[in-house]
């Protein structure tokens, strides 16, 4: 019986993974699992980067606009129906392809995520009484002290996902992100991951032209439209805060659309960080998908 294969396909925002992914898919023959946990969300189009019509119609694809933003959803969630899916995938084809970003997606399919404690409601509820009586400052020195590797990369300005790693880490005593790396599991098909990059230069243009192109396509509207749903997890996310600012008059327009530009930037910087760490991976330009394939079929 021949091995089977899941081809991961990841690296920064704007890189150019949709791209990459489809032409590899096209010429294996297979089907894509997106690994982006913003694109989940049915009612975020614009700011998430979902992949074209175009695009979706020449390969098919899973877990994309899938969900609700109301939807509470995780990454052992994830886990666990993306197992399920490759379970039955794997009875028809040797390869699949795995697209995204989302390094918590992306790792629990790889090794496995443990299932987090349920936090103390008590603990909770002083966690979040010093955040709203201290402020965000008070978050990041906590999770700074009490886990270091997960400050590395967690979003720093989302109090929501610092204060669930300080809760766990109170109340276990140990750091959050020993929840996500331990007790690594085996597979029973084979990974083979595939890093894009490109110079920091022509990254950093690609997300400002990217951004520009969101404004221009509609994000305004769209985040107008889902002013119902901004206290939901899934739009307290880069390209929606900051348009939910200016609606505020906190910002000007022109400042949203620089913050956003920049925190984008912070966000690949932190991705392409986290990806680094991996010895498994092998690097190539957006653009070299014929050595992506040789790479593949060789391994």
């Amino acid at each position: 019986m021949k091995e089977k294969k899941l081809i991961i396909v990841t690296g920064p925002t704007a890189i150019g993974k949709t791209a990459a992914g489809i032409v590899l898919a096209q010429h294996f023959g297979c089907e894509i699992i997106s690994a982006d946990s913003r694109q989940l969300y049915k009612e975020m189009n614009i700011g998430t980067a979902v992949p074209s019509a175009e695009e979706l119609a020449a390969v098919k694809h899973y877990f994309i606009q899938t969900k609700s933003v109301f939807d509470y959803y995780n990454a052992s969630m994830f886990e666990f129906e993306v197992l399920d899916l490759l379970n039955d995938l794997f009875k028809n084809t040797d390869t699949v392809l795995m697209v995204g970003g989302s390094t918590l997606y992306v790792d629990a399919v790889c090794y496995g995520i443990d299932d987090l404690p349920t936090v103390d409601l008590e603990i909770r509820k002083q966690v979040t009484e010093r955040y709203q009586l201290e402020g965000i400052e008070y978050l990041r020195h906590q999770l700074k002290i009490m886990d270091p590797l997960h400050y590395e990369k967690v979003d720093l300005k989302n109090p929501n996902r610092m204060m669930k790693a300080i809760e766990i880490s109170i109340m276990t005593g140990k750091p959050y992100s020993s929840f996500l790396t331990s007790n690594q599991k085996k597979r029973d098909f084979k990974i083979v991951k595939l890093g894009l990059n490109c110079e920091r230069e022509i990254l950093f243009s690609r997300i400002n032209n990217r951004v520009d192109k969101m404004i221009e396509a509609g994000l305004m509207e769209e985040v107008k439209n889902l002013e119902y749903a901004r206290e939901t997890n899934a739009l307290k996310t880069v390209g929606y805060r900051e348009i939910f600012d200016y609606f505020d008059q906190k910002t000007t327009l022109d400042e949203a659309i620089e913050s956003i530009k920049v925190n984008t930037r912070r966000y690949a910087k932190r991705q392409i960080t986290w990806f680094s760490r991996d010895k498994e991976m092998l690097w190539f330009q957006p653009d070299e998908t014929q050595k992506m394939i040789d790479y593949i079929e060789a391994s």
